[in-house]
C-alpha cells in the first residue's frame, strides 16, 4: 500500500503533530473507556494505561511500529469472573500472569523462530474463539441496553431502550453512511449522539460532574497496597488461556500493519519484540488497576485512511491519553453515561467481535466439508456460549471462554490432518 505522506520516522510540525495525534485518540477513545464501564474499573485508568502501554510499545520495538494499544475486550468476561470469586485485585493479578505468557512466547519466538505458533494458533482455532468472544457477551449487551435496576431486580425499561437504539443507529449510519475519519470512530460518535439523548430524556445525573475537580488523580488498583492478592488455579484457568485469542489478533494486526505500510514488521523489529511490548503493556497496566491492553483495529484504520505512519504522532497520541486521564471533570462526565448508552454500543461491538472471527475464517478458505474443521469449530462454539466447566477442586476451574480455547489448541494438536498453507495461517 504504503505511498505515505509521512513515513514512521518522519515529524510532522508542531501544529500538525497535535492535530493528527488528536485523531488517533479520538479513534481509540470510546472503545478503551467501555471495557473499564463494563467490568468495573476505572475509565481514568484505562486512559492513563493505554498511553503508558503505547509508550512502552514503542520503545521495545525500537521507535518502528506505529501501533496504538488499548483495553482489550477478550478480557471482559475474564475479569468479571475473576472478580466475582476474588475482588478486583484478582483480576489484575490475572492480568500480571498473561503478561508473563506474552514475555514466555516472545522468548521462544526470539530462540526457534515463529512458524511454530501458527502451528498451534491457525485460523479454525482462533477464529471460533473469537465468535465465541462476541456471542457469549451478548446477554451482558442486550441486558444493559434494556434493563434498569429496581429494588435490586432488573426490570425492563423502554426509556432507557430508547437510549440504546439511538446510540446503535448512530454508530450504524456512521460506518455505512459517512466516509474518512468519522467513520472509523463509530463508538465515540456513537456514545457521543445517545448520551445527548439520553440528556434530553432525563435520565442523567448531573451532580458527580459538578462535584468533580478539574484535574484529578486516577483511581489507582495496586497489588500490595490496595489489596491483598492471592493466586489461585482457577485464576489462572479463566484468564491466562485468552491470551491464545489476543497473541493471535496481534500477528494478524502486525500484517495489517505490514502491508500499509510496506514493511514486515514480522521480521523487523521482529514478532519477538511486537508482543514483548505488548506484553510489558499489559504489565504495566495491571501494576495500577488498568484493563490487559492490545493493539488497536481503529488506529490501524486511521493510519490507512491518512497514510501517516509517524511514530512521533502515535506517541503524542499516548501522551495526550496521559493527560486527558487527569481531567477529572472529563472523567466524572464519562461516568454519568448511561448503562443503557453502554448497552447500545455494546451490542454492535460484541457483534462485530463474533463477525471478525467468521471473517477470519472466511478469509483464510477454512473448509466446513473436512470434518476435522467442522469439528473444531463446533466444540469450541458450544463449549464457550454455553458456559462449560471443568472443576477439579474448589480453588481450581476451567470454564467458558478459556476451557473453549483449551480444547480447541489441544483438537488441533491431536486431529489428524492438520491444515497447511492459508488453513494453517502461515507468515513470512
Amino acid at each position: 500500500m504504503a505511498n505515505a505522506v509521512l513515513d514512521i520516522q518522519d515529524r510532522p510540525s508542531n501544529g500538525k503533530l497535535l492535530t493528527l495525534s488528536l485523531q488517533h485518540m479520538f479513534a481509540m477513545f470510546g472503545a478503551t473507556i467501555l471495557v473499564p464501564q463494563l467490568v468495573g474499573l476505572s475509565p481514568a485508568i484505562a486512559l492513563l494505561t493505554s498511553g503508558i502501554a503505547t509508550i512502552v510499545f514503542i520503545l521495545v520495538t525500537g521507535f518502528k511500529v506505529p501501533a496504538y494499544l488499548g483495553s482489550s475486550f477478550a478480557f471482559i468476561i475474564p475479569i468479571q469472573v475473576a472478580t466475582q470469586a476474588g475482588g478486583i485485585g484478582s483480576a489484575m493479578i490475572g492480568s500480571l500472569f498473561v503478561s508473563l505468557v506474552y514475555a514466555l512466547v516472545s522468548l521462544l519466538i526470539w530462540k526457534t523462530g515463529h512458524r511454530w505458533i501458527m502451528r498451534i494458533l491457525p485460523p479454525v482455532v482462533v477464529g471460533p474463539v473469537i465468535m465465541v468472544i462476541g456471542l457469549a457477551l451478548a446477554p451482558t449487551a442486550v441486558g444493559m441496553a434494556s434493563t434498569i435496576q429496581v429494588d435490586g431486580e432488573s426490570t425492563y425499561s423502554f426509556l432507557h431502550f430508547s437510549a440504546a437504539i439511538v446510540t446503535l443507529a448512530a454508530a450504524v449510519i456512521c460506518i455505512i453512511f459517512f466516509k474518512g475519519l468519522v467513520s472509523l470512530m463509530p463508538v465515540l460518535i456513537g456514545i457521543v449522539t445517545g448520551y445527548l439523548y439520553s440528556a434530553v430524556i432525563g435520565i442523567i445525573d448531573f451532580s458527580p460532574v459538578r462535584k468533580a475537580d478539574w484535574f484529578a488523580l486516577p483511581d489507582f488498583i495496586v497489588p500490595g497496597v490496595h489489596y491483598e492478592f492471592q493466586v489461585t488455579g482457577t485464576l489462572l484457568a479463566v484468564m491466562v488461556p485468552i491470551a491464545i485469542v489476543t497473541i493471535s489478533e496481534h500477528i494478524g494486526h502486525q500484517l495489517v500493519l505490514g502491508r500499509i505500510t510496506d514493511r514486515n514488521f514480522i521480521r523487523d523489529p521482529g514478532l519477538h519484540r511486537s508482543l514483548l511490548g505488548d506484553g510489558l503493556g499489559t504489565l504495566f497496566s495491571g501494576l495500577v488497576g488498568g484493563p490487559p491492553k492490545t493493539t488497536y483495529g481503529e488506529n490501524i484504520g486511521v493510519l490507512a485512511l491518512t497514510k501517516v505512519f509517524s511514530i512521533h504522532v502515535i506517541f503524542g497520541a499516548a501522551v495526550l491519553a496521559i493527560l486527558f486521564s487527569f481531567l477529572g471533570k472529563l472523567m466524572a462526565l464519562i461516568a454519568t453515561i448511561p448503562q443503557a448508552v453502554l448497552g447500545g454500543i455494546s451490542i454492535l461491538l460484541f457483534g462485530i467481535i463474533a463477525s471478525s472471527g467468521l471473517r477470519m475464517l472466511v478469509e483464510h478458505g477454512i473448509d466446513f466439508d473436512k470434518q476435522r474443521n467442522l469439528v473444531i469449530a463446533s466444540v469450541i462454539l458450544v463449549t464457550g456460549i454455553g458456559g462449560a466447566a471443568i472443576e477439579i477442586s474448589e480453588t481450581f476451574k476451567i470454564e467458558g471462554m478459556a476451557l473453549a480455547a483449551i480444547l480447541g489448541v489441544l483438537l488441533n494438536l491431536l486431529l489428524p490432518g492438520k491444515p497447511e498453507g492459508n488453513e494453517a495461517g502461515e507468515i513470512e
